[in-house]
């Protein structure tokens, strides 16, 4: 029989009598309370308004006819107590705390021009002396420092420190992309570099102008490569110089080249559309079979937008004079303008309009550093006040390639680029001649792959147009 205060473990108490044992105090009680319950009724039976009041003192006072009817109780140091053994299952083992593995936390962002070790690895969230200090030392690591624009993946553990560093870019159009690892190893920090292709995924974007083709891309989201891509298709019908209006509307199918899921540069326009002034332009990139690796835009109906001149020596400038008569800031008089003027910052590349060759690559007069291209036809386009020149007499140059840089020799009161076009030695008006220019039909041959090129692209611009639509409503 174990002690009552102190039963053992696994054991509870009972204080309930065993049901086979009697208990004399008990059944003595019981018959006294049978007595005095007769005796009260026949006492009611003869006194009954009595009896009422005394009933009516009892429940006013409650507590002592709580303590009354506790009184009649057993007293329960009086009462067995018997042991009931039963098993209880202990709770599983809990798991240490030194074998648990801390969680590993992923922070992403972009190099800059003026990161160092330390600020760099604060900005990704880490606080990891080691690390800052391998990265300030180690020859593959500083190819990340100072340099902007690089997409950096940083792996934290217990206590933010570094477990795994990645970064990756793209230096040179070619397909693929670099990628740093930079982890620890069994004799400490280590890095290395790595060569891999970008894979290439679509997206769809659409803006309205409000101001300036720049400042609708980039509330689109659309990277500037793209938007001067779009500029350069449709330069030989819209001059976004001069033509845009507020409400012009675009949407463009691109490609994003991405290195591991991350996005590192822009790809190619695969198509586009442009609502200047209510007309609708389109164009869709197309690789004709069997051309070695060269394609070029065509309009959906087949028309190559590649005209033999574009429209602009430039790929965006602000025009500040045109093809007319004009007062002349250094003679002081009205003269005829005979080319015009494109106002940019010095060293702003200037490229050919058309493939032809160089002439004259040098100074000549009030032009300054000028160079001079002769093309088919007769024509001769010229390029005036630059700062550098950047081709030769004789050489062979291609629609687009630079030939100088934005200056302000010669006779100039600024920065700018002075743009002619002559036919046969005449003065011709630059806009007028580009947009004149012929373009080169699709070959026969070419025309069932690019009909179902152009099937794909008017629906994958039709989803272009709905975000736009989409975003309005």
């Amino acid at each position: 029989m174990a002690v009552a205060g102190n039963p053992p473990a696994g054991v509870r108490p009972s204080l309930s009598p065993h049901p086979d044992e009697s208990c004399p105090l008990i059944d003595r009680l019981v018959t006294e309370a049978e007595q005095r319950l007769e005796a009260a009724l026949a006492l009611a039976r003869r006194h009954p308004k009595r009896v009422a009041a005394v009933v009516a003192a009892l429940l006013l006072g409650a507590t002592g006819a709580t303590f009354a009817v506790a009184s009649l109780a057993p007293d329960a140091a009086n009462l067995q107590v018997r042991q009931i053994l039963e098993s209880v299952p202990l709770p599983q083992q809990p798991v240490s705390t030194e074998s648990a593995v801390a969680p590993t936390l992923y922070r992403s962002d972009f190099s800059r021009a003026s990161d160092t070790a330390q600020s760099l690895l604060r900005r990704l969230g880490i606080d990891d002396p080691a690390a800052a200090e391998f990265l300030r030392t180690d020859a593959n690591a500083r190819q990340l420092l100072g340099r902007a624009g690089r997409s950096v993946t940083a792996e934290a553990g217990e206590f933010n420190a570094l477990r795994r560093l990645t970064a990756r870019w793209s230096p040179e159009d070619d397909g693929q992309f670099k990628r740093l690892v930079i982890e620890p190893g069994p004799q400490g920090w280590n890095s290395r570099l790595e060569t891999a292709p970008l894979t290439a995924s679509t997206r769809l974007a659409s803006g309205t102008i409000q101001s300036s083709l720049f400042a609708a891309t980039d509330e689109a989201r659309i990277p500037d490569a793209i938007a001067l891509q779009v500029a350069d298709i449709f330069s030989g019908d819209i001059d976004f110089h001069r033509a845009l209006r507020k409400g012009d509307r675009f949407s463009i199918v691109y490609e994003t080249l991405e290195g591991d899921g991350e996005p590192l540069r822009a790809g190619r326009v695969l198509s586009a559309e442009f609502v200047n002034s209510g007309r609708s332009f389109q164009a869709l990139w197309f690789q004709p079979p069997g051309a070695g690796g060269k394609g070029g835009y065509y309009t959906p109906e087949g028309q190559s937008l590649r005209r033999a001149y574009l429209a602009s020596p430039m790929e965006f400038s602000r025009l500040t004079s045109g093809f007319k008569m004009r007062f002349h800031p250094i003679l002081q008089k009205w003269t005829a303008h005979l080319g015009v003027d494109y106002a940019a910052p010095t060293g702003t590349p200037a490229r050919a309009v058309g493939d032809g060759t160089v002439d004259f690559a040098g100074v000549q007069n009030g032009f300054g550093n000028v160079v001079i291209l002769n093309h088919r036809n007769q024509h001769t386009t010229v390029y005036a006040h630059l700062s550098r020149i950047l081709v030769r007499k004789g050489q062979s140059v291609s629609q687009g390639q630079h030939v100088g840089l934005v200056g302000s020799t010669g006779w100039a009161t600024g920065p700018h680029l002075h743009f002619e076009f002559r036919v046969n030695g005449q003065h011709r008006d630059p806009l007028t001649m580009a947009r004149q220019s012929e373009s080169v039909p699709l070959a026969a041959s070419a025309r069932p792959a690019f009909d179902g090129a152009a099937a794909q692209a008017r629906v994958a611009l039709a989803g272009a147009a709905s975000l736009q639509r989409a975003t309005a409503e």
